[in-house]
Parts: C-alpha cells; sequence; structure tokens
C-alpha cells in the first residue's frame, strides 16, 4: 500500500548521529526536541493516584473536571475564555496534527497551506487525507484555490518565529472570507511572553468560528512521554471531531487524563520550565554566534535557527564532528536549505559540553 508519504526525515541523519555518538565527550543531541527534565511530581502522583485503578474504558472527550482544568488554564496563562464542552483531549498533539484534515472530511480537491518552513507533519496530514497542499506565508500569493484548512505555527517550528497579532487576524479574516478552517498549532505558546493563541479576542473578534487551536502537555509539562494534548475552538468543529474520534476510539488512557488535569491545574511548574527552556536558549544562542553562525527569529518556543551560510548538511556534518547533533532546515521545506535547527532540549551539563565545543568551531 503506498500513501505517497516522504520518507522519515530523522531516518537521514543516522550516518551523522553515529559520528556524534562517537565523540570522546559523547553526543549532545540538539536535533529532536524531547524534553529531558523529570515529569514534575505533581504529575506523576496524579498518574499513579486513583484513575490508574479503574479498569474501565476512558472516555473519548474526558471527565468535566479535565476539561475545566483546561478551560481554566487558558483563562489564566493566554487570556481565552472557552467553554469547557468545547475541549477535547487528545492523544498528544501529533497525532491530531497528522489526522486533523482527514477527521475534518479533507480528500481530493481540497488545498491546506502550510508554512514555508512547517513541521513535516501537517504536509503528511494532507497526503493521508488525499488533498493538495501548498507552502505559502502570504495568503495574497494564494490566488484562486479552493482552500480548506490553513495551518499557522506561533511560537514557529523550526524558526521560534512570533507572529504579530495583526498577523494572524489577517489569516482568520481571509479564511472566514473562503469558508476555510484556520488549525492553530499553539504547542510551543507556553514557551512564550508575547504570542498569542488564535483564540485571543484580539485574533479573533470575539468568535470561535472556523478556528481550532492545537496544545500539547509536552514542552510546557514535560509529558511527551505520557502524549498529553487537546484541541478546543469552534464547538461545532470540536462537536464534529468528538462524534468521529468516539467512533474511532481515538482515546486518552484515564490515568494520563488525570496527569492532563494536574497540569493544567498547576502554573507553577510550567513557569519554572519555561525560565530553563529560556535560560538554555540564551547560552546557545551566544556559543552559535560567538562561532559565527547567524541566528534568525527564535524569539521563543525550543529552537534557534541557524545559519553558516552554508548548505544545511554541511552545517549538520560540521556539528556531528564536534559531538553535537542538530537538524538540517531542508527537514522543514526548501527554504530552509541553509539553516539548521538547533533545539534547547538538553540537560544543563549537555548544553554546556556543546557551548564549549562550539569555542573551537
Amino acid at each position: 500500500m503506498k500513501l505517497g508519504l516522504p520518507d522519515f526525515p530523522w531516518d537521514s541523519l543516522a550516518d551523522d548521529n553515529a559520528i556524534a555518538v562517537a565523540h570522546p565527550g559523547g553526543i549532545v543531541d540538539l536535533s529532536v526536541g524531547t524534553p529531558v527534565d523529570p515529569v514534575p511530581s505533581v504529575l506523576r502522583d496524579a498518574l499513579a493516584g486513583p484513575a490508574a485503578d479503574v479498569a474501565g474504558y476512558p472516555t473519548t472527550h474526558g471527565p468535566d473536571a479535565l476539561r475545566e482544568a483546561i478551560a481554566g488554564s487558558l483563562e489564566r496563562r493566554f487570556g481565552v475564555t472557552v467553554d469547557p464542552v468545547a475541549v477535547l483531549p487528545t492523544i498528544g498533539s501529533k497525532e491530531l496534527v497528522a489526522w486533523l484534515p482527514t477527521l475534518l472530511g479533507l480528500g481530493a480537491g481540497d488545498t491546506v497551506v502550510i508554512p514555508e518552513l512547517a513541521y513535516p507533519t501537517y504536509e503528511v496530514g494532507a497526503r493521508l487525507a488525499g488533498a493538495e497542499f501548498v507552502r505559502s506565508d502570504s495568503t495574497a500569493a494564494l490566488g484562486p484555490r479552493r482552500v480548506a484548512l490553513v495551518w499557522i505555527n506561533s511560537p514557529s517550528n523550526p524558526t521560534g518565529r512570533v507572529l504579530p497579532r495583526e498577523h494572524l487576524r489577517k489569516v482568520v479574516d481571509w479564511a472566514r472570507e473562503r469558508g476555510a478552517v484556520v488549525a492553530s498549532d499553539e504547542c510551543y505558546l507556553s514557551l512564550s511572553d508575547g504570542a498569542a493563541s488564535v483564540l485571543h479576542p484580539d485574533v479573533c473578534g470575539g468568535s470561535f468560528e472556523g478556528l481550532l487551536a492545537v496544545q500539547s502537555m509536552s514542552k510546557s509539562s514535560s509529558l511527551a512521554g505520557y502524549r498529553a494534548g487537546f484541541v478546543t475552538g469552534d464547538p461545532a468543529l470540536v462537536a464534529d471531531l468528538l462524534e468521529v474520534r468516539k467512533h474511532a476510539g481515538m482515546m486518552v488512557p484515564r490515568p494520563v487524563q488525570a496527569a492532563m488535569q494536574a497540569a493544567a491545574s498547576d502554573d507553577a511548574h510550567v513557569a519554572a520550565q519555561a525560565a530553563i527552556y529560556a535560560r538554555r536558549r540564551a547560552q546557545l544562542r551566544v556559543a552559535l554566534e560567538a562561532a559565527g553562525m547567524r541566528i534568525d527569529h527564535s524569539e521563543a518556543g525550543l529552537y534557534l535557527w541557524a545559519t553558516a551560510g552554508e548548505p544545511s548538511r554541511t552545517t549538520v556534518r560540521r556539528l556531528a564532528l564536534l559531538g553535537i547533533l542538530v537538524a538540517p532546515g531542508e527537514f522543514y521545506g526548501p527554504a530552509g536549505e541553509q539553516h539548521v535547527r538547533v533545539a534547547v532540549t538538553a540537560t544543563d551539563e549537555r548544553i554546556g559540553a556543546a557551548v564549549e565545543r562550539l569555542a573551537g568551531l
């Protein structure tokens, strides 16, 4: 069975990974944005609490208490007010991103717009649904296409770019004029002081019509291993997603739902984790710039978007020889062919090792 999917990009890093692993000081893996810090104890306790001893199936929608906790966190953290009924837990955010075009009923003849530099799963989702996709950061360049879904991502993976509210509002207005859904990947929203949700009144004008916000607890709460995310926004769209997901058996395990409720109810661990990432980003940025690289965007999130003015694979190999593994920018679209994405998800000790080695470039 052929789905027309691209090769899984990370497989192509095998040789560079082997080189970095062979470094006498060990590898500093800055290629994948996977959390390395301990899961906060309040979340581990919730995972192992009473919910872990319930043998029956969880519900796809999750309990009222979970959805109310998530709604409360959105209000406190981002100034967004949602009805808990329109909150839907997901098995992490990646599966929702990959299956959203299919869940929305998109197919041949529909176009999905993704950013010019984009998380690869946006493209994969369009391909899985049999839809077309186009890379564009400008609605003016899209012409008369029949657009069904527009992805936005701020702070961005891979660039760390934060989109101004005015830009987000223009995308929302443009999509509404054409009956397209706007899906905002807000995976890194908690790791920014200035980024806005697509559901913020300044962006959406107080109406969630045609809007979906996809959020993850992987980065903000170090829950990547738990697969904990959710989608919210337009109540009618969320209800449609819920109906399909119930039929498909797409449900978050009950103990994970309990951990998610704890994560949404506690802001202190989120602020502490954001501060850790900000410190590591600052350290790496200084070291990369001192090594002669230029950092573009990179205002927030988990990544530094760096260039040495050469093909990205050349930079990847040069850094691998120092025992530092990064991701080539070409993973995220043709516009990234001279950049590398540097994740700040390594321990303080490993970040220190990278800083030390970069001094030798």
